[in-house]
């Protein structure tokens, strides 16, 4: 997969949201205000909550999920190698079939990790 296609994975999140944003307007405020509280910066650091957010992506399997909070772990400083122990983690708890999802996260990691010292 390269950047583009790293890209439109990431549009077609904005997408649904703006979608379901219009449709279901109630509900997808409601989980963007639960978004919003969870994120925010209190015991765990934005970075640490990526970290967590990114191993959970590989351990269900959701590549959008991969994506994005690869892309958003490491704008929040984390390391390549934090990644992939995120990712490792992912793996311990889940299995044989999250370790195939290190595919998208090498992958996003040499997208988004341009210019990152490893």
């Amino acid at each position: 997969m390269d950047y583009d296609e790293v890209n439109v994975k990431l549009q077609e999140i904005e997408e649904l949201l703006d979608k379901l944003g219009k449709e279901h307007p109630k509900e997808i405020s409601a989980f963007s205000r639960f978004l919003r509280e969870t994120l925010d910066n209190k015991a765990l650091t934005t970075r640490e909550k990526e970290l967590i957010a990114l191993a959970l992506g590989i351990a269900q399997g959701c590549e959008w999920c991969i994506y994005l909070h690869t892309q958003k772990a490491l704008a929040a400083g984390a390391k390549p190698e934090e990644l992939i122990e995120a990712g490792l983690v992912a793996v311990l708890m889940a299995g044989g079939p999250a370790l195939m999802h290190l595919i998208p996260l090498m992958k996003a990691i040499e997208n988004f990790g341009k210019g990152q010292k490893a």
